[in-house]
């Protein structure tokens, strides 16, 4: 099996390298890669034994965003070096202040996990989620260097727990610890005889109470909105969300649509526009006349990092990915007390399973099910009730990060 794992891992990267020319992430992907490890290797002086903390991207990297903030307030000698496998969480955060160094991950290989570790020299890695790397695990396993998993979550579907998945079994044994969204992955991994792993909860609830202390004031979008109260924040959307949005909301007069696109490409922006031939676009806020703003009914945001903020102007979310791959996060929204409304594809994603349960969240597959829910969002009562279980679960939810840090204490891998 390791000899399949090994192939497929090359064959990943002959796939991006082949279509690197015609595709913006896969030749980011290869281009940051080239001549990485001696990067690293002259970059990174010896004895310096930081913290590793990697992630997958950008969703994984708020994920450890309340450790690494924990462990730079309370440590601020403690040195950080953060890893990312893919182009959109590197570029967006590859000059973070809670970080030293910033790298890509060179490709899970035998000759480059050896090699990065030697350079680097963690005293401790801290891995997000489901990632795992076999070579890399196996490294550190070999030279005793603690590797923890927080937000940890599995399913009873996924390779590990079926007869075949020895080989992959085998790369969770090498993790020290994991820290688990809930009881199920507890469960799930003692059932394999993994026993060396507990319940935190996800940090990102950690992250995500925050955010209504720390929100950053939008004027644009204020003057946008201009005292209306029927606002849809639609975050991190995808062409099949956006066409049920379109259909659903182009029948709504008195709603307006802060439209946050998880993809900003030219190409992609000038498909907003054929769809809301009216919207305005951010980048261009400053050229409209105050009569045509006033008028407007969609704002496209056609930049990145606003997001968090930008859910405080709604009155109800709705959130992507749910006819693709899967949702995006629900929680930025749920913390603002809004109701959160997405696709079929969510079950993955505990916090939309537990919204769902709540009455705070809702999945739908058409545009009459979106219309439906408006209708019933209109009965303040009812209202009243989402809001204030999205907002009461993701307060109730925080406080993994402590857990961790505690165990982190008491392992002596950081002061006391």
């Amino acid at each position: 099996m390791r000899v399949l794992y090994d192939f497929g891992i090359g064959f990943y990267a002959i796939v991006l390298w082949i279509i690197s020319p015609f595709h913006t992430k896969a030749k980011l992907w290869i281009a940051g890669r080239k001549k990485l490890l001696n990067h690293i290797q002259q970059t990174i002086g010896p004895g310096q034994r930081p913290i590793w903390f990697h992630f997958a991207s950008l969703g994984e990297f708020e994920q450890g965003r309340p450790l690494m903030e924990a462990i730079r307030s309370r440590y601020p000698s403690e040195r950080i070096v953060i890893t990312f496998f893919s182009p959109s969480g590197y570029e967006i955060r590859k000059n973070t202040a809670l970080a030293d160094y910033v790298f890509y991950l060179p490709l899970d290989t035998a000759r480059n996990a050896k090699k990065f570790i030697a350079s680097v020299q963690p005293k401790f890695v801290v891995f997000t989620k489901y990632e795992y790397w076999y070579h890399y695990f196996n490294e550190l396993n070999k030279r005793d260097i603690p590797l923890i998993l927080v937000s940890a979550i599995f399913r009873e579907d996924q390779v590990f727990f079926k007869w075949y998945g020895h080989f992959f079994r085998t790369i969770l044994q090498k993790v020290s610890f994991f820290f688990a969204q809930n009881m199920d992955s507890v469960h799930l991994l003692k059932a394999i005889h993994i026993k060396k792993a507990g319940l935190a909860g996800d940090t990102r609830f950690d992250r995500v109470v925050e955010l209504p202390k720390q929100r950053r004031s939008v004027p644009a979008v204020e003057q946008f909105i201009d005292g209306n109260t029927k606002v849809l924040v639609a975050g991190s959307t995808w062409p099949e969300d956006e066409r049920l949005i379109a259909d659903c909301f182009l029948k709504q007069q008195d709603w307006k649509i802060v439209l946050a696109p998880h993809e900003v490409s030219t190409s992609h922006l000038q498909e907003l526009k054929s769809i809301f031939p009216e919207a305005i676009f951010y980048s261009a806020f400053s050229t409209h006349a105050p009569s045509t703003i006033k008028a407007a009914r969609v704002i496209i945001i056609d930049n990145i990092g606003m997001l968090s903020s930008l859910y405080g102007y709604g009155r109800l979310a709705y959130i992507g990915g749910g006819f693709g791959v899967g949702i995006h996060n629900t929680l930025e929204a749920a913390t603002y007390g809004l109701p959160v409304i997405f696709g079929p594809r969510y079950s993955r994603f505990q916090e939309a399973i537990d919204l769902i349960e709540l009455g705070a969240g809702f999945s739908i597959s058409k545009s009459t099910q979106f219309e439906e829910l408006l209708s019933v969002f209109t009965l303040p009562e009812k209202y009243a009730y989402a809001s204030e279980k999205a907002r009461a679960y993701v307060q109730e939810k925080s406080g993994a990060t402590p857990i961790i840090m505690k165990y982190l204490q008491a392992q002596k891998l950081l002061p006391a």
